[in-house]
């Protein structure tokens, strides 16, 4: 397969989940190949300051809030928690060392060669990387995301005060008053962290409801739950600007519609309204290759762009900005790279809220499945079962939350479920295996799921489409 006209078969750009799974892949089927990464480590934005760092933070912080506020109490073990930040560091330090060590370690055994620098295109076979010219007979594209920046609101992480993702998983101090901009994903994780480390948190959101694109009744559940505990909310709201003095921040807000200015003051000021395509710096104008207004890269079904030779997957081009679609996208492209065919079903992609309760979801939501059915009510059939109801839930001290079952009613397909529960995140595979292998409520409903788990919960929802739930 070599082709010795270049220096390799394929080069990836970003060692990422997307970039650094596809260079394994590819290597695994006998390409040679090279990944380029200019971050001191492999792993990209997910590995070093994304989802593993926050995961290890929001984990150590609800053993701090059972410890805390009483659910350990409830057990009957009492407990006065003390906060040592420096080890809370710590640990989430050790997780990311070691799951970034492991990536260069799976690169040396799969024979990967990685380019350490920035790569900037010459043509569409040659990269400049750090200095060095690389070439290769196909170039992947996985330079992933950035924190979308807020006009009028200068973050600096150095300080603490004004903070993106990554200045928030690093604060040395348990903010007084914490800010949240924006109610999506990354705010409500990183801002419960704080919230149960001690911090007052609001959180300003521009839209009418958190959590945008979520099911309905999942994004009112949520935003219930949240305020019960202890998160505020000013919705149809939006930030004007920022302005520091000292260890003070200092917000000007308004009203999403227009209206009288108002000011708020915080400790620290978390920007979270969301992520951006990396192709800045690329040089993608050396190759003629042009971003959509979104500023993704637009590719086909090979994920092949434009320009011949040149591929692109994960958050620079378009679907949800998610480390395991990214994977997937990762082994697919190497898959079609290498002559084989490489397949995502982007119609099943789960996401997951890592908070407390989990919040998770996969295929449509309701009013989507509605919609889809061309705006009639009785061709979808849904059915929510309380997690209330659930013996697990109830011995673990968790109530909070519902599974949520859609299908269609002509044929009884899985269209979508949704999931508030600790452990939603975990049940929603089950829910996608489902749904790829095109299931029905109805087989949901009669696959005997074990007792008693969460998981169960999923089974009653399923039979309450049915029409037939046992326990409520």
């Amino acid at each position: 397969m070599a082709d010795h006209s270049y220096d390799y078969d394929v080069l990836i750009i970003g060692a990422g989940p997307g970039g650094y799974v596809a260079a394994i892949r590819a290597a695994q089927l006998g390409l040679k190949t090279a990944c380029a990464e200019s971050r001191e480590t492999l792993g990209g934005t997910c590995l070093n300051v994304g989802c593993i760092p926050s995961k290890a933070m929001l984990h150590a912080s609800e053993y701090f809030d059972a410890a805390a506020n009483g659910t350990m109490a409830e057990m009957g073990i009492e407990v006065t928690p003390k906060l040592n930040m420096e080890k809370l560091h710590g640990q989430r330090l050790d997780a990311v060392n070691g799951l970034t060590k492991g990536i260069e370690f799976l690169f040396k055994k799969n024979k990967v060669d990685w380019k350490k620098g920035h790569a900037r295109f010459v043509d569409a076979h040659t990269v400049d990387v750090g200095g060095e010219t690389v070439t290769a007979r196909e170039i992947v594209i996985a330079t992933g995301s950035s924190v979308t920046p807020l006009p009028g609101v200068e973050v600096d992480n150095a300080k603490g005060v004004v903070v993106d993702s990554t200045g928030a998983l690093e604060l040395e101090k348990v903010p007084g008053h914490m800010v949240v901009i924006g109610g999506g994903v990354i705010g409500l994780e990183l801002g419960s962290v704080w919230r149960r480390l001690g911090a007052k948190v609001t959180c300003v959101e521009y839209l009418d409801q958190i959590l945008p694109g979520m099911d309905a009744d999942v994004r009112k559940e949520s935003q219930r739950i949240f305020k019960k505990q202890g998160i505020e909310f000013k919705l149809s709201t939006k930030v004007t600007g920022v302005s520091v003095k000292g260890k003070t921040a200092t917000l000007t807000l308004e009203a999403a519609a227009g209206g009288d200015a108002e000011t708020m003051e915080a400790d620290c000021v978390l920007v979270s309204i969301g992520r951006k395509p990396n192709t800045d710096g690329l040089g993608l104008e050396n190759i003629g290759l042009e971003t959509n207004a979104r500023g993704q890269i637009e590719i086909d079904h090979e994920f092949r762009t434009a320009v011949a030779g040149v591929r692109a997957i994960g958050d620079c081009v378009p679907g949800p900005m998610l480390a395991h679609k990214a994977e997937d996208e990762g082994i697919a492209v190497a898959e079609w790279i290498a002559g084989e065919t490489g397949i995502v079903n982007h119609d099943v992609i789960p996401s997951v809220v890592y908070t407390l309760p989990e919040i998770a979801g996969v295929g449509l939501t309701e009013e989507q499945a509605i919609a889809k059915m061309g705006g009639d009510k009785a061709k979808v059939k849904a059915f929510k079962f309380p997690m209330a109801a659930n013996s697990r839930a109830k011995t673990n001290h968790e109530p909070d939350g519902f599974v949520k079952v859609i299908a269609e009613a002509e044929s009884d397909r899985v269209l979508g479920v949704w999931a508030i529960a600790s452990v939603a995140g975990t049940m929603i595979a089950e829910a996608a295996l489902a749904m790829e292998f095109g299931a029905t409520s109805e087989d949901i409903a009669y696959t005997c799921h074990a007792h008693p788990t969460h998981a169960e919960a999923l089974k009653e929802a399923a039979m309450g489409v049915q029409g037939k739930p046992i326990h409520m």
